[in-house]
């Protein structure tokens, strides 16, 4: 019983994690995109609760667990609202947007594998599950303000969320501890993201794209 309530209370503090660093990652994305306060709280909130909205009717959960829990909608409110306040401005923005986008892919891959894992989805399905709630905020962010979806460029993005729901996957799979296994991967996810940007990593891209770059930079 006291292992079901902690690691019960560590994908709360996992998830509600996760709904914080997006809900600022959405809210400096609509900062950047000039919108004002209602515009920047909304796209906050959009951005943080839409990864496990998608992750909950995928599994069938409904009404999602993040509309049922006022703590879900409160935190992103708050987060949006702050971000708006103290949030950065100019040229850092864009800079400072990857930052929690990485730790909110980490944060929601590891509890979106967790709970379709939790629902008896079959591993193949809750890493996909996984892999989806980690992206899904930030592909909804990037449609409303008419972007590309960051998932879709050619940074390294979508291969670290799918590394790290195997990861979960498998390690509870196996009967390992969830608690280290779901700290281990959002720790990995992050840092495989983080490094990526640092080192500016690309995924493969056609070879007219790459001579057309090295053009662009010459």
């Amino acid at each position: 019983m006291a292992g079901r309530l902690a690691g019960g209370v560590l994908f709360l503090v996992l998830d509600l994690l996760g709904v914080a660093v997006l809900a600022c990652s959405g809210a400096l994305a609509a900062i950047q995109a000039r919108l004002d306060v209602f515009g920047v709280v909304v796209l906050g909130v959009i951005t943080s609760l839409g990864g496990g909205v998608i992750r909950d009717v995928l599994l069938g959960i409904t009404p999602p667990s993040t509309l049922r829990q006022w703590p879900y909608l409160a935190v992103a409110t708050l987060v949006g609202l702050g971000t708006f306040l103290v949030g950065p401005s100019g040229p850092l923005v864009q800079r400072t947007i990857l930052v929690p986008d990485a730790l909110g892919l980490a944060l929601f891959v590891t509890t979106g594998t967790s709970t379709a894992l939790t629902a008896d989805a079959p591993t193949i399905t809750a890493c996909f599950v996984g892999a989806i709630s980690g992206i899904g905020g930030g592909v909804v962010r990037d449609v409303l303000l008419r972007e590309i979806p960051l998932v879709l460029h050619r940074e390294i993005y979508a291969l670290p969320a799918v590394l790290g729901a195997a990861l979960v996957a498998c390690g509870i799979r196996a009967g390992l501890p969830s608690t280290p296994v779901l700290l281990t991967a959002a720790v990995l996810i992050a840092g495989f993201r983080l490094l990526a940007i640092w080192r500016h990593w690309d995924a493969p891209r056609p070879n007219w794209a790459r001579r057309e770059h090295r053009r662009e930079q010459e």
